[in-house]
């Protein structure tokens, strides 16, 4: 299964919209838990940027084309 960061900012802006509804709000611990995973998530990838910057690798990440 891939993964891209579309697919995290698509499930963020889920989070945000689920959150918005007055009807069927999500659990605040909830959504804090998806964050704090996503963050976690953009914070490899960052790392995965420095380390092709710092190296010159021409490469690209499956996460990251």
């Amino acid at each position: 299964m891939k993964h891209s960061i579309d697919d995290v900012r698509g499930h963020l802006f889920a989070v945000l919209e689920r959150l918005q509804d007055n009807d069927n709000p999500m659990d605040i611990d909830r959504a804090e838990a998806i964050n704090h995973s996503a963050q976690t998530i953009i914070n490899t990838a960052k790392v995965e940027v420095d380390y092709i910057r710092a190296t010159g690798a021409m490469t690209q990440t499956d996460f990251l084309p």
